[in-house]
């Protein structure tokens, strides 16, 4: 399949951006609110509250351990077959928590069909079909674009499932997201590639999807790109999951936790947006750095002054700016260094390294506070791999590989 691919007549730039961050949202949006889940379904079924926290660890795990092979996937045939197959597993797991009476019913749906879900229906399949199907010029912004889409269903679909929690019971509101998700099916239809009008001898001089990872892994700029994500997995889910247990630990009210989350995705939309234009302005390699430095002085000056309302706000917002800033930047480098051709599953498999990290800035967090009885060595964790991943981010060389270079060149 040819790098410049040829858009049918309806598939206008427009289109394709606005329905790519119609489904971004709703890839987002829901898996976002299953924190609103907890207490009720926990108290429903006798369970304690490790069972629903073990389901989201699955799901986590299994979001980011599927999304390269979901990428590969995407990149041989398609995006609309792997987000139509990833709606459908990610409906179908939320439905199935409504009549999950046991454990084991809990980690197959909200953990394994969820998380299989999210990776054939979140924002990296959408990301890798804008670089297809975008021209240049477009690819490095609408990146930010879909990405802030993500964080725009984050901060709409929390307030929604509030709201329908109060209204109704928490098995409709349940149901009423299962069915929302499906919305992503017609809406794929806008990300369809076009027929390959390439002949069998052209097909078998392309690169096969093996030999893409091996140029990958090889490259030693590839190498610190997915070291780097990995940071960022662990900030940002540490952040989300133990930020507000520390503003109560600190006397401050559980509420504005809540609200401190809130803000955070309000303001990646403004943070990922600009990460995604300056892009093409700038060395991305440059971005990154400067994105883990300020994270790192946010959390030293956040965690050193006296927690109020006022600085959780503040610290919040900063780290909003920051916080999925990442994704444009690392999609657009590997876009640049090895083309579009496998760029879905060679951003799943970074993508792959930021679950990994998210997984053990959660896991770690809560035991160091339960060793130490405090998130104090953690922080430091935290601010520690923010520096590091600023100085392995810096010797990134932002050129086509060899082979890339030449076929640009032919």
């Amino acid at each position: 399949m040819s790098e410049n691919l040829r858009r049918a007549a309806w598939q206008s730039i427009p289109l394709i951006i606005i329905c790519g961050c119609l489904i971004s949202m709703l890839g987002f949006g829901p898996r976002s609110t299953l924190g609103f889940f907890l207490t009720p379904m926990s108290n429903a079924n006798g369970w304690g509250r490790d069972v629903f926290a073990l389901a989201i660890a699955i799901q986590m795990l299994l979001w980011g351990a599927a999304q390269p092979f979901v990428g590969a996937i995407a990149d041989r045939f398609g995006p609309v077959l792997v987000l139509c197959a990833g709606a459908l597993l990610y409906a179908i797991g939320f439905a199935w928590m409504v009549f999950a009476s046991t454990p084991g019913a809990m980690y197959l749906s909200a953990g394994v069909l969820v998380g299989f879900g999210l990776a054939g229906s979140s924002f990296t399949v959408v990301i890798g079909a804008f670089g297809k199907l975008l021209p240049p010029q477009w690819r490095t912004f609408s990146f930010g674009l879909g990405t802030a889409a993500g964080s725009f269903g984050q901060f709409l679909f929390s307030p929604l499932a509030i709201a329908l929690n109060s209204a109704f019971e928490w098995h409709t509101t349940l149901l009423i997201f299962a069915g929302v998700i499906l919305l992503m099916l017609p809406l794929s239809l806008a990300l369809a590639l076009p027929p390959s009008t390439e002949t069998a001898a052209q097909r078998a001089a392309q690169q096969s999807v093996g030999a893409a990872f091996r140029e990958a892994i090889a490259h030693p700029s590839y190498i610190y790109l997915t070291i780097g994500f990995f940071t960022c997995g662990f900030q940002v889910f540490f952040i989300t999951v133990h930020l507000p247990a520390y503003l109560v630990d600190r006397g401050l009210s559980a509420d504005l936790g809540a609200l401190a989350i809130g803000v955070v995705g309000l303001f990646n939309i403004i943070g990922s947006i600009t990460a995604g234009y300056l892009s093409n302005l700038m060395p991305k390699r440059y971005i990154l750095a400067l994105i883990y430095v300020l994270r790192s002085v946010a959390v030293v000056i956040f965690i050193s002054i006296p927690a109020t309302a006022t600085s959780s706000i503040i610290f919040a917002a900063v780290m909003g700016l920051l916080w999925l800033s990442t994704v444009p930047p690392t999609n657009a480098l590997v876009a640049l260094m090895f083309g579009t051709r496998w760029l879905t599953m060679l951003a799943g498999f970074a993508f792959f390294s930021h679950q990994v990290g998210g997984f053990l800035g959660v896991w770690l967090g809560g035991v160091l506070f339960e060793r130490t009885g405090s998130y104090d060595v953690i922080w430091w964790v935290v601010i520690v791999l923010g520096l590091l991943s600023a100085l392995i981010n810096l010797p990134i060389k932002e050129v086509p590989v060899a082979r890339q270079a030449a076929a640009a060149a032919a």
